[in-house]
């Protein structure tokens, strides 16, 4: 069956750098565009970077630009997202999610908490 397993994500300090990976099996890896996404406490979830199926074409949220890198390696069939200068607003789950069209999957999601 289809599976996104998130991992990488942790407790950091301000400033510092996590690296999430997003593995993914049930489906051919490289026909899917991959996502990130993110859902703070009450608030809605929403778009951080996304990667086209061969990795050519890269968007991110504007909260991100920067300080955020999305890639995938359709080898292993595994997206990742470093991050880096990482900030207290940048707590959230993080959810990776793949898209061919109508078929989307959803991973389970990785928490980031960004504290001193």
């Amino acid at each position: 069956q289809v599976q996104l397993v998130e991992s990488g994500g942790d407790l950091v300090q301000p400033g510092g750098s996590l690296r999430l990976s997003c593995a993914a099996s049930g489906f051919t890896f490289s026909e899917y565009a991959m996502s990130w996404y993110r859902q703070a406490p009450g608030k809605e979830r929403e778009l951080v970077a996304v990667i086209s199926r061969a990795g050519g074409s890269i968007n991110y949220a504007d909260s991100v630009k920067g300080r955020f890198t999305i890639s995938r390696d359709n080898a292993k069939n595994t997206v990742y997202l470093q991050m880096n200068s990482l900030k207290p607003e940048d707590t959230a789950v993080y959810y990776c999610k793949s898209q061919y069209g109508w078929d989307i999957y959803w991973g389970q999601g990785t928490q980031v908490t960004v504290s001193s």
